[in-house]
């Protein structure tokens, strides 16, 4: 809804906040990329810049991909609103609440 203050956001959150939930997101959704990677790096040592070039760019593909995605940048807007939302309704951060559900059941 335009001009619907729920829906506005500051410059932290579009240039830092709704970025980060994007790489956790992007991360996720590469992990054979980023698996491949680190097990690269472990087994190459020093020499791991000129050995994992290949797991290097697959990787860097596979988030450069969705960073550039204006659907995804969209999800995760959305998700961000929604936890924010929440945030202010019950004033605790989403990172808390999700850790206390667990012991409530």
């Amino acid at each position: 809804v335009p001009g619907d203050p729920a829906q506005h956001l500051r410059h932290v959150e579009k240039d830092v906040l709704i970025p980060k939930i994007m790489r956790e997101k992007a991360r996720e959704r590469c992990s054979e990329q980023v698996e491949d990677f680190t097990k690269c790096c472990k087994d190459s040592g020093i020499l791991m810049v000129i050995k994992c070039r290949k797991e290097n760019s697959a990787l860097k593909g596979c988030l450069t991909a969705y960073y550039n995605d204006p659907a995804f940048y969209e999800e995760c807007k959305l998700e961000y609103l929604k936890e924010r939302e929440e945030f202010r309704k019950t004033g605790i951060p989403a990172k808390k609440r999700l850790q206390k559900l667990p012991t409530s059941m």
